[in-house]
């Protein structure tokens, strides 16, 4: 694949990935800047601390959204859809990198963003739909037993590389693989704090008065 191409989808990638729902939502509905409540995150979770559910409901769909809409516009516009097949499958995998550093580090503001779990699960949608359906479910019974969002967004990310090992055929990349990893280790590092106060008995738990 050409420098060109490898350069635009890296920019594309990156500037649909670092779109801040979050705080456009609640900057726009409620005035105020999500980065001053809780955690700082501009993800769903920390959105949720506003007291706005329904923005973040709409920020977890839109996370979710713009990384699935990176993988997918690499694997249908016609001008790299024109690429072989090997080519293609590394192409979308390496915009769904970038889209999920993106949401992590986004240039608006200041590279302070969120944590990249529904980013991820977006790109992952794409490309191994069973196994981050399988992650998400994960996500989800963790959470259900432990009322702790950090632990089951770790667990769920560090599950999907796991998973995919067993639900995606056909041709993977060592590329891919490589991905897969990094993405889950980007999440957990992002979840460093969440991982200080697990251990310290201070997280908050799904539904309990935020503390951060």
């Amino acid at each position: 694949m050409s420098y060109p191409t490898l350069i635009i989808v890296a920019v594309c990638a990156y500037l649909i990935g670092s779109i801040p729902f979050g705080y456009i939502l609640v900057r726009l509905f409620q005035g105020i800047d999500v980065r001053s409540i809780g955690s700082g995150n501009t993800g769903a979770t920390n959105v949720a601390r506003t007291g706005g559910k329904r923005l973040a409901i709409a920020t977890l769909v839109l996370d979710i959204f713009k990384g699935w809409l990176t993988v997918f516009l690499i694997l249908t516009l016609p001008f790299i859809h024109s690429s072989g097949p090997v080519q293609l499958h590394a192409l979308a995998t390496f915009a769904a990198l970038i889209a999920v550093i993106g949401h992590m580090f986004p240039l608006w503001l200041g590279f302070k963003g969120g944590k990249g779990v529904a980013t991820g699960f977006g790109v992952f949608l794409v490309a191994a739909p069973w196994a981050a359906l399988a992650a998400i479910g994960t996500f989800c019974v963790v959470i259900a037993i432990t009322r702790f969002v950090a632990l089951g967004s770790m667990i769920g990310a560090a599950s999907f590389p796991v998973y995919a090992m067993f639900m995606v055929s056909g041709y993977r990349s060592p590329f891919f693989l490589a991905v897969q990893f990094a993405v889950a280790l980007l999440i957990i590092i992002k979840h460093h704090s969440n991982i200080g106060r697990l251990l310290e008995g201070t997280e908050d738990k799904v539904g309990a008065k935020s503390q951060q």
